[in-house]
């Protein structure tokens, strides 16, 4: 099968031909039909996550290591199953990839996310830059009938993640606001959901004017962070300060401003990764009694919740930008310049919908 993969650490992806797997047991093999580009595999395709102050987490100490095949926002049809998997061959799947080991206290408990040694695809195991990815059982390989498949593989990433996020934001008035920060692929796909989901009056805030106009249309305010009197229009706006933030972000710049954005008793939602530190005044988290949280991507049930909440009319998701996978260098430099307005799904087949 035709792979792309990192072969080293900051260097570009390589077209790679390796022996399509056979599952076995329980496992599923998914011909990949397309599959979306996540800014975090920029991170990993470079070998680590900044943490601000000269540390870094580097990927090949925390068991993961090359060769790598990143891509975790799969959509295809089932090519072949295992004798113990309960899927039809020729089925067409989303896939699940944030995967645990199944045996730890974590995923004994249900808690994947949390699993110390996680088996997740296109960050542990192959993922879906390649035509067939290998699932390690079938309860990963969900039905997204009613949903247009492209959407589909969204959710498994951006739609999943933002999803629950938003899940964690504290119950709203509809005089509340819900401060969304970033309106890339995460914050886009939170917009198209956050109705649903509470009552609040949303503010998007980000850099880029592409972007923030995209997020005009579904926000009741948009501010641009580099403005001067962005936070005395929020404050303005919001009788004093929000009630949540959801940074999409995850700079020093977008925590510092979300976290002085909330009013008493608010909670800050950390999701981004692009990395970095901050110094923070503990008193000041009692004094205002804050909450901070870390959101990071979401559980099997909570992408079951976000399928069935697509098929129901009216949900809008992000902007999705079809280009083929053999470009996938050239897709990551564009996402790396904040060129891309929405998320690229690369198309294993070029005439694929």
């Amino acid at each position: 099968m035709e792979s792309y993969q990192v072969l080293e650490w900051g260097k570009p992806l390589q077209h790679v031909l390796r022996e399509t797997p056979v599952p076995t047991g329980a496992e599923v093999l998914v011909r990949v039909t397309a599959c979306g580009v996540c800014h975090s595999d920029l991170h990993m395709r470079d070998g680590f996550y900044d943490l601000g102050f000269g540390k870094s987490i580097e990927l090949g100490r925390i068991g993961i290591h090359l060769p790598l095949t990143m891509g975790h926002e799969i959509v295809g049809t089932v090519a072949a199953a295992g004798p113990a998997a309960d899927v039809p061959v020729g089925a067409p799947v989303v896939v699940h990839p944030w995967i645990g080991c199944g045996q730890c206290r974590h995923c004994l408990r249900g808690s994947e996310l949390d699993c110390e040694t996680p088996r997740s695809l296109g960050t542990r195991r192959a993922g879906g830059y390649s035509d067939h990815v290998l699932v390690p059982h079938f309860r990963y390989v969900l039905p997204y009938d009613g949903i247009d498949p492209l959407v589909a593989a969204s959710a498994a990433c951006s739609g999943l993640t933002a999803y629950s996020a938003l899940k964690k934001v504290p119950a709203c008035t509809p005089e509340d606001v819900l401060v969304v920060i970033g309106a890339g692929g995460l914050g886009l796909a939170a917009l198209g959901i956050v109705r649903q989901l509470t009552p609040a009056r949303v503010v998007v805030v980000d850099a880029n004017p592409a972007k923030l106009e995209l997020a005009r249309a579904q926000a009741d305010l948009v501010l641009d962070i580099g403005d001067a009197g962005a936070a005395r229009a929020l404050r303005d706006f919001a009788a004093g300060g929000a009630a949540a933030v959801v940074d999409f972000v995850g700079l020093p710049q977008t925590f510092e401003w979300g976290l002085a954005a909330l009013r008493k008793g608010g909670s800050l939602i950390e999701v981004g990764l692009f990395g970095g530190g901050v110094s923070l005044s503990v008193p000041l988290l009692p004094m205002r009694n804050l909450k901070i949280m870390g959101s990071y991507v979401g559980s099997l049930d909570e992408f079951k919740e976000l399928l069935a909440l697509l098929r129901k009319p009216g949900v809008r998701t992000v902007p999705l930008l079809r280009r083929p996978m053999r470009e996938i260098n050239e897709i990551f430099e564009d996402i790396r310049l904040g060129r891309v307005p929405g998320r690229v799904m690369a198309l294993v087949d070029d005439t694929a919908t």
